[in-house]
C-alpha cells in the first residue's frame, strides 16, 4: 500500500501532523441579567496532548461544556487566558491556530435524514477533498472509514432510519473524510445505551491511536468506559479538581484523604466529591490539581498494528504523484466545485422530501382547478370584470401564503445542521446560501407555474401567448418576494413568531395593494403609504397583463342588460391604474427580491456566528 493511502485511509496509523492543546488561566464570565455577571470558569488551566484520548468530566454546571465550546471557538465573548498549540501561527491566536484542522462533534446528531450513508459520505468527500481526487480515492477512503467505524452494512440506509448508535458512529464518520488531527466531541455516549457507549468510547480510542487529539465531555461514565480514557480533565464549580491519568484517580484522592470504597466506580466517586457530597474539598482538590503531576506519559512511539483485510486490492490501489501531493497538503476544493456540490445535495433533499416538493405541487394544481372553476369565464365577460379583479387579488394572496409559510420554517429547521457543517469547515455561508437559492428558485417557479397555468385559463384570461407571459412573470416574482420576506423573518425571530408576523405582513400588503380600497379613494397618506406595499406592485402588473397594452372591447353576454367595463380603459381609470408602467413594477419587485434576500443573508451569518 503507498504511503499516501496509509495515511489517507487507514485510521489506526497516526497523521503526519500532531497537534498539542494547552490553555493557561481560563476565565469565562457570562451575564447574569440584573444580577450582574456570573463566573462560569475561574482560571483553569491544563494540556491535551496528541494520541490520547481525553475525557473532560464534572456534575452539570461543572463548565465543562463551556470549557470545549472555548477550547473549540464555538464561543468566544466573555472568556480571558492563553491558549497555545504546537499548530501555532504569529497571525493566529486561541483556538484560531488550530481552528481550520479540528472538527467539533455536537451533542444532538445533526443529520439530513432524506440522504443514505453512501450518499452523505460521498458528499463530504466531495466538500472536503481535493477536486483532483480520483472518485476511487475517494470510494476507498470511505469505505475504509464506513469499515473501521462498523457502518459497512447500513451504506444504503437513510440517515433517518439508522440507530442512535449509528448515527452517532456517522457524525464521527463524515469529520473523518479528511482526517482531522483535532477532535472535540460533547458527550458522545448521550442517548446510547451500555454496550454501544462503549463501543463508541473504544472507536474513539482507536482513533486517538491513531495520532488524534480527541476531546470529549462526558457526564458519569461507567467503570469499564473510565479506565479507556488516558487523560482525565474533572471539573467542579468552575475550576479543575484533577488532571491526569484515570488509573491514577485512586492514589490521586487517597492522597488528599479522601479514600475511594472498594469496587466502587472511581468515576462516580470523583463525581461524588465533585458534588460536595463528603464535604467541600473543591478549593484544595484545585491547588492540589496545580501542583502535583498525574498524568501518565504516553509514548508517541508506541503504535498499534493493524492486519489488512484484504491484501490483494491494497496492492491494486494506485494513485498519482499530483493527487498524492494535493492530498497530503489537504487542499480543500474550490468554493465553486463546494457550489456544484451543493446545488445537487439541495435538489436531492427537496426531491426526497415529498412534502416540499410533490405534496405542494400536487395542491398547487388541486386549487388551481378550483380557482379556475370558482372564477369561470370572468376574465372573458364584462359583467365579471370587478369579480376578475378579485381573482387577480386572491391570485396575489395565494401566491403570498404559500410562499412566505414554508420559508418562515426553512432556515430555523435546518440551522442546526447548517452550524456544524460551516463550523467544521465543509463550506462557506455564502456558498451555501446562493446554492440554496439556485436550487430552490425553479422549484418555486414550478409550483408558480402549475397553480397559474391552470387558473389562467380555466378562467378565460386573454388567450394571448404575450399577456400569459407577462401574467406569469409577475405571478413568479411575487411568489420569489413572499419566500424572501419569509426567509428573512426566519432568520430573525422563531418560528412561531415569524408565521405570526408573515401572516401580518401579508394582510398589510393586501390592504394596501389597491383592491380592498381603489388607488382612486385612498387618501394621500395611505396613497404614499401603499408604494411599500410589494403586492401593490404584483397586483399593478397583472391588472396590465390582462387589461392593459389597448385590450380591445370585452364581450357583454346577451342574457345581462348592461356591462359597465366593456372598455378596459374605463376599469383601470376607475381603480387608479390607467398609467402604470409594467416593467416597472415588475423592476421594483426584483429590486425588492434582492434587498431582503441581501438581508437574509446578514441575519443568518449574524444569527451563526452569534451560536
Amino acid at each position: 500500500m503507498s504511503e499516501l493511502v496509509q495515511t489517507a485511509v487507514s485510521l489506526h496509523l497516526p497523521r503526519n501532523k500532531k497537534i498539542d492543546i494547552e490553555f493557561e488561566n481560563i476565565t469565562f464570565t457570562v451575564s447574569n441579567g440584573r444580577k450582574g455577571k456570573k463566573q462560569i470558569l475561574k482560571g483553569v488551566s491544563g494540556k491535551f496532548k496528541s494520541g490520547e484520548l481525553t475525557a473532560i468530566m464534572g456534575p452539570s454546571g461543572a463548565g465543562k461544556t463551556s470549557l470545549l465550546n472555548i477550547l473549540t471557538g464555538f464561543q468566544s465573548n466573555g472568556m480571558k487566558g492563553v491558549i497555545k498549540s504546537t499548530a501555532s501561527s504569529l497571525r493566529k491566536s486561541g483556538s484560531k491556530q488550530y481552528r481550520k484542522e479540528s472538527c467539533y462533534i455536537l451533542q444532538d446528531d445533526q443529520l439530513v435524514p432524506f440522504f443514505t450513508v453512501d450518499e452523505i459520505m460521498n458528499m463530504s468527500a466531495n466538500l472536503k477533498l481535493p477536486c483532483n481526487t480520483s472518485d476511487k480515492t475517494k470510494e476507498y477512503i470511505i469505505n475504509e472509514i464506513l469499515r473501521t467505524l462498523g457502518l459497512s452494512s447500513c451504506k444504503e440506509t437513510r440517515c433517518g432510519q439508522l440507530s442512535g448508535g449509528q448515527k452517532k458512529r456517522l457524525s464521527i464518520a463524515l469529520e473523518l473524510v479528511n482526517n482531522p488531527p483535532v477532535m472535540f466531541l460533547d458527550e458522545p455516549t448521550t442517548g446510547l445505551d451500555s454496550s454501544s457507549s462503549l463501543q463508541c468510547i473504544s472507536m474513539l480510542k482507536t482513533l486517538a491511536r491513531g495520532g488524534r487529539t480527541i476531546i470529549c465531555t462526558i457526564h458519569q461514565p461507567s467503570a469499564s468506559m473510565y479506565d479507556m480514557f488516558d487523560h482525565v480533565y474533572v471539573m467542579a464549580d468552575g475550576q479543575c479538581i484533577y488532571k491526569g491519568a484515570s488509573a491514577n484517580t485512586v492514589p490521586y484522592l487517597s492522597a488528599v484523604g479522601l479514600h475511594c470504597p472498594e469496587y466502587h466506580n472511581p468515576a462516580d466517586y470523583l463525581l461524588e466529591v465533585a458534588n460536595e457530597e463528603y464535604g467541600n474539598f473543591t478549593e484544595h482538590l484545585s491547588k492540589t490539581a496545580k501542583e502535583l503531576n498525574w498524568r501518565s506519559v504516553y509514548s508517541s512511539s508506541k503504535t498499534v498494528e493493524v492486519e489488512e483485510e484484504n491484501p490483494t486490492s491494497i496492492e491494486e490501489f494506485t494513485i498519482s504523484d499530483n493527487e498524492k501531493k494535493e492530498f497530503i497538503l489537504n487542499a480543500p476544493p474550490s468554493e465553486w466545485n463546494k457550489f456544484l456540490v451543493l446545488i445537487n445535495r439541495s435538489l436531492l433533499q427537496l426531491y426526497r422530501d415529498w412534502t416540499v416538493t410533490h405534496l405542494k405541487l400536487i395542491l398547487h394544481t388541486i386549487i388551481g382547478i378550483f380557482i379556475g372553476l370558482f372564477y369561470f369565464n370572468s376574465g372573458n365577460d364584462a359583467s365579471k370584470t370587478l369579480a376578475n379583479f378579485g381573482y387577480l387579488l386572491v391570485t396575489c394572496a395565494y401566491l403570498c401564503y404559500t410562499s412566505i409559510m414554508p420559508a418562515v420554517l426553512r432556515f430555523p429547521s435546518e440551522l442546526p445542521v447548517l452550524k456544524k457543517e460551516r463550523f467544521n469547515n465543509w463550506y462557506d455561508l455564502k456558498t451555501y446560501y446562493f446554492a440554496f437559492m439556485v436550487a430552490d428558485i425553479p422549484v418555486q417557479i414550478l409550483f408558480c407555474m402549475s397553480y397559474t397555468t391552470i387558473s389562467y385559463f380555466m378562467s378565460s384570461q386573454p388567450n394571448e401567448f404575450h399577456r400569459y407571459l407577462m401574467f406569469l412573470l409577475i405571478c413568479c416574482l411575487i411568489t420569489i418576494v413572499a419566500e424572501s420576506v419569509g426567509i428573512f423573518l426566519g432568520t430573525v425571530v422563531n418560528p412561531i413568531n415569524g408565521t405570526f408576523l408573515g401572516a401580518i405582513s401579508v394582510a398589510l400588503m393586501l390592504t394596501l395593494a389597491g383592491f380592498l380600497v381603489f388607488l382612486t379613494h385612498m387618501s394621500k397618506l395611505f396613497y404614499y403609504l401603499s408604494h411599500i406595499s410589494y403586492l401593490r406592485y404584483g397586483l399593478q402588473g397583472l391588472v396590465y397583463s390582462i387589461y392593459g397594452q389597448n385590450r380591445g372591447t370585452i364581450p357583454c353576454p346577451e342574457d345581462v342588460l348592461y356591462c359597465h367595463f366593456t372598455t378596459p380603459s374605463n376599469f383601470l381609470n376607475e381603480i387608479g391604474m390607467a398609467n402604470v408602467n409594467y416593467w416597472l413594477c415588475a423592476g421594483i419587485l426584483c429590486l425588492t427580491i434582492i434587498v431582503l434576500r441581501i438581508l437574509a443573508y446578514c441575519t443568518l451569518k449574524r444569527r451563526i456566528s452569534s451560536g
